[in-house]
C-alpha cells in the first residue's frame, strides 16, 4: 500500500508496452517536478515492467485483465496515500505530457472543476493517429453519453486526465475494460463537479493498439447502465 504524501499520483496501466513506456515516463518526469509513478501491469510478456522499474516507477500487478480492473487496483493500492491529483495517461506515448502543468493549474484555480481531460478532436488528426472507424465510434459514444448520462464532452474516451484525488480515492469502479472512462466521466459529474476539456495534440502510438472496435459495444453498455443506475437513484430519493 502507498502511504506517501505527494502532490500528484500518476497511474499508468500497461500490457506489453516496452516500446512506449520508456519515452512516456521520460517525458512525464521532464514536466512534473514532484510526482509518484504507479504502473499497473497486466502481466506483460516483454520488458515493460523492467523498463518502468528502472525509471523509478512502483510496479503492481493486476489480478485479472482490462484497463478498468487496472485502475481499480491502482486506486485501492494508493488509497492510504495523500495526494492532491491523480493523472491517468496511456503508456503508448500518444498523449503529450507537456499539457499536464496547464491541466493541473486549471484545477488549482477552479475548485468547481473535478477533472481536466485532454481533447484530441480540436486538432486535425493524422490518419495514423486516429483511424476513421475509431473516430466515428468515438463521436457516436460522445453523443450517447451526452443523451443518456448528461455528460457533454467532445472527447469522452480520452486517455489523458487529471482528477482530484478526493473524488476517486474511495471509488470502486464497476468497469473492467475500456468502459472505465465513461464510468469516470459520470462519477465526476454525479459528485457535483464539472469537467473541463483542454485541447491537446495527439501522436501516433508506439506499439500495438489494444482498443478494438468490439470494445465500443462494452462502452455503450456501460453508458446505458450508468443511465439506469442514475435513474434508479433519483427514484429512491
Amino acid at each position: 500500500m502507498i502511504e506517501e504524501t505527494s502532490p500528484v499520483l500518476v497511474i499508468i496501466a500497461t500490457l506489453n508496452e516496452e516500446s512506449g513506456i520508456g519515452p512516456s515516463l521520460a517525458e512525464l518526469q521532464m514536466v512534473l517536478e514532484d510526482a509518484k509513478y504507479l504502473v499497473v501491469d497486466g502481466h506483460s510478456r516483454d520488458r515493460t515492467v523492467q523498463i518502468a522499474k528502472n525509471m523509478g516507477a512502483e510496479i503492481i500487478f493486476q489480478d485479472q485483465t482490462g484497463k478498468g480492473e487496472a485502475i481499480s487496483k491502482a486506486i485501492k493500492h494508493a488509497k492510504s496515500g495523500t495526494f492532491e491529483y491523480a493523472i491517468f495517461i496511456d503508456a503508448d506515448y500518444t498523449y503529450p505530457a507537456k499539457s499536464l502543468p496547464e491541466m493541473i493549474e486549471f484545477l488549482d484555480v477552479n475548485p468547481d472543476v473535478g477533472m481536466v481531460s485532454g481533447n484530441r478532436f480540436t486538432h486535425s488528426l493524422e490518419l495514423e493517429a486516429m483511424k476513421s472507424p475509431f473516430f466515428v465510434g468515438n463521436r457516436f459514444l460522445a453523443w450517447a453519453q451526452s443523451i443518456l448520462n448528461g455528460v457533454h464532452l467532445m472527447d469522452p474516451l480520452t486517455g489523458l486526465r487529471v482528477v482530484r484525488w478526493d473524488i476517486i480515492k474511495n471509488w470502486e469502479p464497476r468497469s473492467k475494460g475500456f468502459d472505465i472512462e465513461a464510468e469516470l466521466n459520470h462519477r465526476i459529474e454525479r459528485e457535483g463537479y464539472s469537467i473541463h476539456e483542454l485541447a491537446i495534440s495527439y501522436r501516433p502510438r508506439i506499439g500495438d493498439k489494444k482498443l478494438k472496435l468490439k470494445d465500443g459495444f462494452t462502452i455503450l453498455k456501460r453508458i446505458v447502465q450508468e443511465s439506469i443506475t442514475s435513474s434508479m437513484s433519483k427514484t429512491k430519493n
